[in-house]
């Protein structure tokens, strides 16, 4: 094999899948009979997600779905004496609860996902196993990103709950054996159980007490994820399973961030949103994303099993990445690499410079004069056609480019505090380079022409009594 690593068929046995089956189907049944009744309850009590403009129902929908996962992951958990991790499950499901019932602010609920956080690293989930003291603060950041992530992509119906059965199957077919299937098992047949009532069109959603406890439930499921490679190896494999809720939280951040929006804030940008956007009915975005899902499970699968070259499944998950964000055609990326390759930034960077030692010859200057040589010096870096400046009376001028040079110029008046004012003219194209200069006109310039004012009053005084 490439990489001189060895063959291993990835096979299982009806023995290794018989001790999962049980909680498994608890868990379906548990969850398909509960969530009918916390369907109805969340009707008569007002538990219901109420149609904007950004989101796809039309009617108000129950959305306390997620008492009945967690119900049905819990109770299976509990009769197997698995009792260490429900205190931390119960703490993120609690913190999404009262986000669905008052609305919490997003630092109130990012303590809520640090808190619950928190307790799962007390029962002995720690990326890199215990030790040293660096791995509980990675393990909460770990933990949090995931509950939020999760929550980010549950816009769609079924599509959290999808993504969280494959992400399951993939931790039960990677070691049958281990810790993380057995807490997988009861998770998928939760999953299963309520995709029945969630899958398009849904007639109730998790909510945030839902999502917040799948995505928890699948960050545990990560740092629990088997293999006999090193650590940092095996958290590669739950991060391909995961990639969907990851890429579009991570997506999200880079999308709000070059917008200059808040982190937190709801937008229409989210991977399903874009697939809508091309056209997908909603069944069909929930299928693809099915299929994705699947095909990234898979990988995890096979780099965890080292079924074939580790690097290259990491090249096919690359690859499919890259594709992906090809497809979805995020005008940000565009925007992006034009301002880094497209000499955006470059001439920003030589606008800022410019205005930088316009602004240090302006407070050298020591006459009007002085401050009109600094145009003449810096204004053909600065991208400008011509400029005219008239204080207390008297005027500048001077043109940067021939006139047959430039075809069209749009001009800009700058007032100077009372003093006067600068007119400058650029050609189209060139109005990021003055966005520099116009703040060194209004913060350097006018107040360095305020110290003239007593100089040019004795001056037009003198003027006067020798006419």
């Amino acid at each position: 094999m490439p990489g001189g690593m060895p063959a291993r068929v990835c096979r299982l046995s009806h023995g290794e899948l018989m001790p999962l089956l049980r909680p498994a189907l608890v868990a379906f049944l548990l969850t398909a009979l509960l969530t009918p009744v916390c369907r109805a309850a969340s009707k008569r009590l007002g538990w219901v997600d109420h149609p904007d403009t950004r989101k796809l129902h039309r009617t108000p929908v129950p959305r306390a779905g997620g008492i009945a996962i967690l119900l049905g992951y819990a109770v299976p958990m509990a009769f197997r004496g698995e009792w260490s991790i429900l205190p931390a499950v119960l703490a993120a499901f609690a913190t999404g609860l009262l986000d669905d019932l008052v609305g919490l602010k997003p630092r109130i609920k990012i303590l809520g996902q640090i808190a619950a956080a928190a307790l799962a690293c007390g029962a002995g989930v720690e990326i890199l196993g215990t030790g040293a003291w660096w791995h509980v603060p990675l393990t909460i950041i770990w933990l949090a990103g995931c509950s939020n992530a999760v929550n980010l992509i549950d816009g769609l119906d079924g599509l959290a709950a999808g993504v969280g059965i494959f992400a399951a199957v993939a931790a039960i077919a990677t070691e049958p054996e281990s810790p993380a299937a057995a807490a997988a098992a009861p998770l998928l047949g939760a999953l299963l159980g309520f995709l029945l009532y969630n899958f398009s069109p849904a007639s109730i959603f998790m909510g945030d007490c839902g999502s917040n406890t799948l995505g928890f439930l699948l960050g545990c499921l990560a740092v629990m994820w088997p293999g006999k490679s090193t650590s940092i190896d095996r958290m590669s494999a739950p991060v391909v399973a995961l990639a969907i809720p990851i890429l579009d939280t991570a997506l999200a951040i880079f999308r709000r961030f070059i917008r200059n929006e808040p982190i937190f804030a709801a937008d229409r940008g989210h991977i399903h949103h874009r697939l809508l956007a091309r056209g997908f009915a909603p069944r069909k975005v929930s299928a693809v994303l099915y299929a994705g899902a699947g095909v990234l499970a898979s990988l995890s699968v096979l780099l965890t099993r080292a079924t074939y070259s580790r690097g290259a499944v990491l090249v096919a998950f690359c690859l499919m990445v890259w594709l992906a964000l090809r497809y979805l055609r995020y005008d940000e990326f565009d925007c992006a690499r034009r301002v880094i390759f497209g000499g955006v930034l470059r001439s920003a960077l030589s606008a800022n410079l410019a205005a930088r030692e316009f602004e240090t010859a302006i407070r050298g200057a020591r006459s009007l004069e002085e401050c009109w040589s600094a145009f003449e010096e810096h204004g053909p870096r600065l991208g400008l056609c011509s400029a005219r400046m008239q204080v207390y009376g008297r005027m500048f001028a001077a043109p940067f480019r021939e006139a047959e040079t430039v075809t069209v110029c749009w001009s800009l008046r700058v007032p100077l505090n009372g003093a006067g004012f600068v007119e400058l003219e650029a050609p189209f194209g060139a109005a990021p380079r003055l966005v520099p200069l116009t703040d060194s006109l209004n913060n350097v310039l006018a107040p360095k022409l305020e110290t003239f004012r007593p100089l040019m009053s004795v001056a037009a005084a003198a003027g006067r009594r020798t006419q």
